[in-house]
C-alpha cells in the first residue's frame, strides 16, 4: 500500500515530453519523501506580466499570473502542462517548484503607461491561482491590486483560496468605483473529496465563509463551480449552488473536466490511488462528454460537450440557475475612469 504524502495532489511526477531523456524515481521512496514534500520557490524577472487571451470562448481580454505552478495541487488543473515549458514535470514539480515573479507590480504599472492602450479588464489567475500559499508572504497579488487602485483600472479576481479576503481594504475600494469582481473556484462542497481532489486550497466551509464575507462587503461575487466530473460531483450541482446563492453569489460559471495532454496520466494516477474502485467509471464517463476522448482541445466542442452525461449537467444547472439565481446579474466592470495617470487627479491637458 502506497503512503500517501499529505497536502499533495498528483502522485508522480511525469515525464517532460520536451525532454529526451526520462528520469523516474518514486515519491514514496521514504528516503526522499522529506524532500519532496517540501515546496520550493524559485524568483524570476519576466518582462511582461499581462498576456492577451486570444481563446473566443474565454470571456476576459487579458490575463496576469504572479506565479506559475500551483501549490494548490488539484490533480485536474489545465495549467499543469505549461510547467514543462520550464523544463519541470507537470505532476509533483508543478505544485512543488513555484516560480515567483516579484517584478509583477511594476511590469503592470509599465503597461498601463503604453501609449494608446484601451482598458479592458484583466484577469488574475487566468492560469495558476493568484492567492496559492507563498502569496501570504509575497504579497505579490496585493502589489497587483495596488497599481489597479492606482491607476483605476479593472481586475477580476479568480481563486481557490480564502486568503483573498486579506486584500479586503483595497478590493473594498475597488468595488466602490465598480473596478472588482472576486470568483470563487468551488467544485465541491463534500470536504472529503476537497482534501483528495485539491489538498491545499481552503477548506469547502472557508471559502464559503470568505465569498460571505467578501459579499457582505459589496464586493461583487462569482462563483467558478468547476470542473465537472462525472462520478464525484456531478451529484453536487445543487447543493453547490444552493449554498452560493445564500452567501451572497451573483452569478456562476462552470466546465466539464477535460484531460488534455500530461493532465491525463497525472489524473488517472491520481484516481487509482484515491478512487480505485471507481476509476474505470470515471473515465468511461468523462470519455463519453468528449466522443470517446479524456481530453477535446476544439473551442467550439470543449465547453459544450456531448452525449447524455453532458446534457445533464447542462439542464441541472440550468435548472440551478432559474432556481437560485433569477434575477441577479454581475455589472459589466468600468472602464472610463482609467487614463493612463496615477492617482485621482486629471490630466491638464
Amino acid at each position: 500500500m502506497k503512503q500517501e504524502i499529505k497536502g499533495q495532489g498528483a502522485v508522480t511526477n511525469v515525464h517532460n515530453h520536451f525532454e529526451k531523456n526520462r528520469y523516474e524515481k518514486s515519491i514514496y521512496d521514504d528516503d526522499l519523501e522529506e524532500e519532496l514534500v517540501k515546496t520550493q520557490v524559485q524568483t524570476i524577472f519576466p518582462k511582461t506580466i499581462v498576456n492577451k487571451v486570444k481563446s473566443p470562448d474565454l470571456a476576459m481580454a487579458y490575463s496576469m499570473n504572479p506565479y506559475q505552478g500551483c501549490e494548490h495541487g488539484c490533480a485536474y488543473c489545465y495549467a499543469r502542462p505549461t510547467h514543462e515549458y520550464w523544463g519541470y514535470s507537470a505532476g509533483v514539480d508543478f505544485e512543488r517548484m513555484i516560480l515567483a515573479k516579484k517584478n509583477a507590480p511594476e511590469l503592470l504599472e509599465q503597461f498601463f503607461k503604453k501609449r494608446g492602450y484601451k482598458p479592458e479588464p484583466i484577469m488574475l489567475s487566468g492560469n495558476t491561482d493568484c492567492y496559492q500559499p507563498v502569496e501570504r508572504k509575497l504579497k505579490i497579488t496585493r502589489g497587483l491590486l495596488q497599481v489597479c487602485l492606482d491607476y483605476r483600472h479593472p481586475v477580476s479576481i479568480l481563486t481557490k483560496n480564502a486568503l483573498v479576503t486579506r486584500d479586503i481594504d483595497i478590493l473594498a475600494q475597488l468595488a466602490e468605483k465598480n473596478l472588482v469582481t472576486v470568483s470563487f473556484s468551488i467544485p465541491t462542497i463534500n470536504e472529503e473529496l476537497r482534501r483528495k481532489l485539491e489538498p491545499r486550497t481552503s477548506s469547502a466551509k472557508t471559502k464559503l465563509q470568505a465569498l460571505d464575507t467578501i459579499s457582505k462587503e459589496g464586493i461583487p461575487t462569482h462563483v467558478m463551480i468547476a470542473p465537472m466530473i462525472p462520478g464525484l460531483n456531478t451529484m453536487e450541482i445543487l447543493p453547490i449552488t444552493e449554498a452560493i446563492a445564500e452567501k451572497g453569489a451573483l452569478g456562476f460559471g462552470y466546465t466539464l473536466v477535460r484531460l488534455n495532454d500530461t493532465v491525463e496520466p497525472v489524473f488517472i494516477d491520481w484516481l487509482e490511488e484515491h478512487y480505485p474502485d471507481r476509476k474505470e467509471k470515471v473515465l468511461n464517463q468523462i470519455a463519453s462528454l468528449h466522443g470517446g476522448k479524456l481530453g477535446e482541445k476544439s473551442v467550439a466542442k470543449r465547453k459544450v460537450g456531448e452525449g447524455n452525461m453532458a446534457e445533464m449537467i447542462h439542464n441541472t444547472f440550468k435548472i440551478a440557475r432559474q432556481k437560485y439565481f433569477k434575477g441577479k446579474k454581475i455589472q459589466p466592470l468600468a472602464t472610463h475612469l482609467f487614463d493612463g495617470t496615477k492617482g485621482e487627479q486629471l490630466r491638464l491637458f
